[in-house]
């Protein structure tokens, strides 16, 4: 597997929603690619700051934090 098959297979992986050899795949991956680790962690962490937002749509309730943390989020995605 390489990085490309890798981000094509990533939300499948996040979700456990893959065969058992797909996912020993990406393990295998993992284990020896640093950067679809670093992006792995990024994914994790943008999806635990979204599941903090509200449900509904926030527009200009969105809190001061909870815009700081996503910006900070995708600017980390971006650097990786």
């Amino acid at each position: 597997m390489n990085c490309d098959e890798f981000v094509e297979l990533v939300t499948g992986f996040l979700d456990g929603a893959m065969d058992e050899p797909t996912e020993l795949d990406c393990l295998a991956h993992l284990a020896r690619c640093e950067g679809c680790e670093a992006s792995l962690d990024q994914f994790r962490q943008t999806i635990a700051i979204l599941g903090e937002l509200p449900r509904e749509l926030p527009g200009a309730s969105l809190s001061v934090g909870a815009r700081d943390r996503l910006r900070g989020a995708f600017r980390a995605a971006r650097r990786g």
